[in-house]
């Protein structure tokens, strides 16, 4: 099974991906969680280059071919890998990123996008994704909490995080049999209740 976690930054995604995680550990299922853009060597080291605060002038279509570069290395590396041998795979974002955050949020033409993450890719589609939706005022309200230094992608106009927030639901619209949308506003137990309901229904 390979499920995949979306949403805006500080929407509560990786808490979510890091406690279903953790719930399968108890089971004792084998599972293994991995991060975009990120996961292997390679990967890793285009993430430095995408986050780094100094590449402002860092154009939408330069963003969105690095993190095809890193989430192809990804699949090929550890992804396909791992699901070949009866692992459940969790990533935290995947190629929706892209389609909300260079597409809709950096006006990229989102068929020339959806080719390009099938492409990097190869085809692969997760069973199931989550998206955390979260309204970007509430977002950055949490990122102030937690008073954490932002980086590169996180540093971007409230205007580009509403494109972004509407370029998932819209996603999510297009793809229902896969999306399962979860208020992010909701306690993190509640939520992760949520996603044990639909795991367990998809499992079934």
């Amino acid at each position: 099974m390979f499920i995949t976690f979306e949403g805006i930054d500080y929407s509560g995604k990786s808490t979510q991906a890091k406690l279903l995680h953790q719930y399968f550990d108890s089971k004792k299922k084998r599972s293994v969680l991995l991060r975009e853009p990120g996961g292997t060597a390679i990967s890793e080291k285009i993430r430095e280059i995408l986050l780094d605060k100094d590449h402002s002038e860092m154009f939408p279509l330069t963003e969105f071919l690095l993190f095809s570069a890193a989430r192809a290395q990804l699949v090929k590396q550890l992804i396909l890998p791992h699901l070949k041998k009866g692992i459940i795979v969790i990533c935290d974002r995947y190629y929706d990123s892209s389609g909300a955050y260079q597409g809709y949020g950096g006006k990229l033409d989102i068929k020339k996008v959806v080719y390009v993450n099938d492409f990097a890719t190869g085809g692969l589609h997760p069973d199931i994704t989550f998206l955390i939706d979260l309204p970007p005022k509430k977002a950055f309200a949490r990122a102030a909490l937690m008073n954490k230094s932002i980086d590169r992608m996180e540093s971007k106009k409230l205007s580009f995080y509403n494109r972004v927030c509407k370029g998932f639901r819209e996603l999510a619209d297009k793809n229902k049999k896969r999306f399962v949308l979860i208020d992010g506003s909701l306690p993190v137990e509640v939520i992760h209740k949520e996603i044990l309901k639909y795991i367990n229904k998809l499992k079934s």
